[in-house]
């Protein structure tokens, strides 16, 4: 039996998760022995490339092309880490292959160290995902106990090991600089860039971080042939993709489809998301996670991909797609955003640590009914001014997710200010009683 083309086979679930011989009975593991069978590393990295295999954590970046960055000497310890550190509102995928199908995502993150040769992987989970942390450890005593990882695996001369590590729950320990930070047991603040990690990484070790549904790809991609997975999707956006459905939807959940689908079908569709809750209109649709550019109902028909989503202003993120239905209130939506990044921040950052709790201040004002004329004006200059002077991508994050929310709904605060209170009928009519 072979590997299918789906990270969400049937059967599996976050109670039960799969087995070592449930897994090698639909083929797992089999990428690993023809990989180390070939003894050619670069060849896991040719059919990852011609895959069209892009990074599952966010930015979208060619996985292949990361790990051509890595030193081919192979002199000195290199190291993987699996990114499980999944902190983004609206995101459960990570979890979700964590806890059912781990056997999947250690397969994944071995193929990974055995092409950009690296010695040691680690996978970083967040602390909040304790049964995914009992899956993924007893996955690598399974393997361990069959050889499948150690000295000398499968008398190849090829020698990995992996180990576990659960961070503090920081968001920012997402960011693949953080998260080394805090792998090696120290505050998760970013590192400045360059060095990258593929040069200076862990332990000041050549490093590749990879998000676990990458890792889950590359079993699929090596055992079925890279082809084989680009021909599902579009050019660009190849491969099955799992989708996060939450918010003011009928049935919210985890949904795998091909980066064709549009937003409007994961929300609307039968087969996904069945509708917005309650027979309301969609209002508005976050597509991935807080940090991704709020999109207008009349802006959903686009296919749920990389590319089309940056055409359309916005971006595919984590893939937490978040249905806000035409009660919703924009401001208190902007609002609880920018708290949870304020709460987030590491504070390194000058801009992040005072600019973001500005900018929370003046969005409450504004949604408990004491705005003040050009609230909004001010708001959205320091979050403008925050994007683009910081150490990590995390400025950009909330001056691009909390930005677009005031401008694309900027008759809503204005009609906070003027009502002094919030006028949806949802949350009740907010007034500080002047």
């Amino acid at each position: 039996m072979t590997v299918e083309l789906t990270l969400l086979p049937a059967g599996t679930s976050a109670d039960h998760p799969e087995t070592l011989d449930a897994y090698q009975a639909r083929g797992g593991y089999a990428a690993w022995r023809i990989a180390l069978g070939r003894g050619d590393p670069q060849r896991v990295i040719d059919e990852v490339q011609r895959s069209g295999l892009r990074g599952r954590g966010g930015a979208g970046f060619p996985t292949a092309r990361k790990w051509s960055f890595m030193p081919k000497d192979g002199h000195g310890p290199a190291f993987v880490c699996c990114n499980a550190d999944e902190s983004e509102p609206g995101t459960f995928k990570d979890r979700r292959l964590l806890e059912a199908t781990p056997h999947q995502v250690l397969e994944g993150l071995l193929l990974a160290c055995y092409a950009v040769r690296a010695t040691c992987g680690y996978v970083f989970l967040r602390w909040e995902y304790p049964r995914a942390a009992r899956a993924m450890q007893a996955a690598i005593d399974e393997a361990t106990q069959i050889g499948l990882i150690g000295s000398d695996v499968l008398g190849t001369g090829y020698s990995v090991e992996v180990r576990l590590r659960k961070g503090a729950g920081t968001y920012i320990s997402g960011e693949e600089t953080g998260l080394l930070e805090t792998t090696e047991g120290k505050r998760g603040w970013p590192r400045q860039k360059p060095p990258f990690p593929a040069a200076r990484g862990l332990f000041g070790m050549p490093t590749t971080v990879n998000n676990v549904e990458t890792l889950a790809c590359v079993p699929v991609i090596v055992s079925e042939g890279g082809e084989a997975f680009a021909a599902i999707g579009l050019p660009g956006n190849t491969g099955p993709k799992l989708y996060c459905l939450s918010g003011c939807v009928r049935r919210p959940g985890l949904y795998e489809a091909p980066m064709t689908v549009t937003l409007r079908e994961l929300i609307l569709d039968d087969r996904f998301g069945g509708g917005v809750a309650d027979g309301r209109p969609p209002k508005a649709v976050i597509p991935g996670g807080s940090s991704a550019p709020v999109l207008r109902a009349e802006e959903i028909d686009v296919p749920a991909d990389f590319d089309h989503l940056q055409a359309a202003g916005s971006m595919l993120g984590s893939a937490g797609v978040m249905v806000l239905d035409d009660r919703t209130c924009m401001v208190r939506v902007a609002a609880n955003a920018c708290g949870f990044f304020d709460h987030e921040s590491c504070g390194q950052c000058t801009p992040c640590r005072e600019g973001v709790h500005w900018v929370r201040q003046i969005l409450d004002r504004i949604e408990s009914g004491r705005g003040r004329p050009g609230d909004a004006d001010v708001a959205i200059d320091r979050l403008d001014a925050i994007a683009g002077q910081t150490i990590c991508p995390f400025g950009e994050a909330v001056a691009w997710g909390v930005g677009s929310i005031i401008r694309k709904f900027r008759e809503e605060f204005d009609e906070h200010i003027r009502l002094r209170g919030c006028p949806f009928p949802a949350w009740g009519f907010r007034s500080n009683g002047s």
